[in-house]
């Protein structure tokens, strides 16, 4: 019987969320609400199908391959994989550049 994995959001991946999520409800808060349900349904499926995103590519080209990502565009949820846990810790625009993204929230 597969064994199912808890799903956590840290507190930088929630951010993330809300703040997309704040700039389309300026537009719709219709559209908000709908991409708010549809990013967290897919972060969802992480609970039994961990290893279904990729290993970041950008990460992995310097041979980091303990970041997943599930690509629901245009956005990437970042992941890694625990014992029995997936900790969501970012999500963002996949039209940036994530060195970029990497060094702002380094440098704050």
């Amino acid at each position: 019987m597969p064994r199912n994995f808890a799903v956590h959001w840290t507190k930088v991946a929630e951010q993330d969320l809300e703040a997309i999520i704040d700039y389309i409800a300026l537009d719709s808060i219709d559209k908000a609400l709908s991409i708010l349900s549809k990013l967290r349904d897919e972060a969802a499926t992480l609970v039994s199908m961990p290893h279904r995103g990729r290993v970041v590519p950008e990460l992995q080209s310097q041979g980091v391959t303990g970041y997943h990502e599930l690509i629901v565009p245009p956005w990437r949820i970042i992941y890694r994989i625990g014992e029995r846990q997936v900790y969501v810790l970012a999500l963002f625009d996949s039209r940036r550049n994530l060195e970029d993204i990497l060094l702002e929230r380094l440098t704050r």
